[in-house]
């Protein structure tokens, strides 16, 4: 069964300390060997590392339980017990660490970066052998410390997209067409509204130093963010992208009020998400009378945002697609010169991941096209960008 899976609630557990050793040294014309037990071992940790080719918490909703090994016990003649395994728990960029009583942010991977590991519960301290217990009046102590116990905590775990820009639109209104003349994403495209039923990243390759990540979410109908439609299920993976792209369908009677309703939901979700810089298309202009429809959306909001760029595009068409990607560039270039040029020296939390660098391997147009099944498991998990 193919899914998309942003939640998980585990239960984490890291290993207890082993215990030390009552022991005493026991050897041939050695009388009266003194004490020789050993400390117990450390308990494994619990770790949580990014693994940037992982798509989906979809793992961790078949694995509920991740417990660290204990310590081992310390033995005689001074051996110290084996340090128990860390658990490493591997999660997607873009995951958000929760307590799962009081949903308090613990961690969140802003980065792709493998090289992150964030210890979250440390294991037990191993207990002290005899041996410590020695002195002048107690030469053959028998006392020894029993290992530490370990920590247990429920978590949850959230799992936002990260992507440059976010789709926004009615259903229907042309998102996933757009996606896929841009990138190698393949979503399902059909005549009818909801078809994108799982969030869709695709690469648009901008130049050889730079590539645009695109998500696209399911459809916004009015009244999503009070739970109607798929609800604001979806709306919290554009929470985390650098601006917005809406689609209007400039064919709908009613499209001269969509722009107000989406800007309205998004508000209703987060007022964060209406400070993003926007790209607005009008789209469908091939279909009679949309065109000026089209213009008349133009006028209406650069009547109240002269600064936002609105565009009248046929995707199906493929009119208006250069504009498109230029005015994407222009936003992104406009985005990256604020966080270079940031007050105090500080970045400015634009949402936005990218560097100056080329992306990483794992988020190119060959990987997002291929990864469409986990080859390793055979339940068939749905990678955003590929669905079927």
């Amino acid at each position: 069964m193919k899914q998309f899976a942003d939640e998980a609630v585990i239960e984490v557990s890291s290993g207890k300390g082993g215990n030390g050793c009552i022991s005493f040294r026991r050897e041939k014309y050695i009388p009266n060997g003194g004490p020789n037990g050993g400390d117990g071992g450390r308990g494994g940790d619990v770790v949580f590392c990014v693994r940037r080719n992982l798509r989906t918490l979809a793992d961790l909703r078949y694995r509920h339980f991740f417990k660290a090994k204990n310590g081992g016990d310390g033995m005689g003649w001074n051996r110290y017990g084996a340090d128990g395994e860390d658990i490493v728990i591997m999660v997607p960029p873009g995951t958000a660490i929760r307590d799962g009583e009081t949903n308090e942010l613990i961690k969140e991977f802003t980065t792709e970066s493998e090289d992150e590991r964030f210890v979250f519960l440390k294991g037990g301290n191993g207990g002290w052998g005899n041996v410590h217990f020695k002195s002048s009046t107690n030469q053959a102590p028998r006392k020894a410390n029993p290992g530490q116990p370990g920590e247990t905590r429920k978590l949850l775990l959230e799992l936002s997209i990260m992507a440059d820009i976010g789709l926004v639109g009615f259903p229907n209104a042309g998102k996933s067409t757009l996606l896929d003349a841009f990138t190698a994403a393949r979503p399902k495209i059909a005549p009818y509204p909801f078809t994108t039923k799982i969030p869709n990243l695709g690469v648009l390759r901008a130049s050889d130093e730079r590539d645009v990540i695109i998500a696209d979410i399911p459809g916004i109908i009015e009244g999503a963010s009070e739970g109607r439609g798929l609800g604001i299920r979806f709306l919290k993976h554009i929470s985390r992208t650098a601006g917005l792209l809406f689609m209007i369908d400039a064919s709908d009677p009613d499209c001269r009020t969509a722009y107000k309703t989406l800007c309205a939901e998004l508000g209703g979700y987060s007022q964060e998400l209406l400070s993003k810089p926007r790209i607005v298309l009008c789209n469908k202009i091939d279909i009679e009378g949309a065109e000026g429809n089209a213009r008349l959306i133009g006028e209406d909001i650069r009547a109240s945002e002269p600064n936002t760029v609105v565009l009248p595009v046929s995707v199906a068409a493929h009119r208006g697609m250069n504009e498109i990607r230029l005015a994407i560039l222009d936003l992104i270039n406009a985005l990256d010169e604020r966080e270079r040029t940031g007050a105090n020296g500080e970045k400015i939390s634009s949402g936005s991941f990218l560097t100056g660098k080329k992306k990483a391997s794992s988020l190119n147009p060959s990987f997002l096209s291929s990864r469409s099944v986990n080859e390793y498991d055979e339940r068939e998990i749905q990678f955003p960008g590929s669905e079927q």
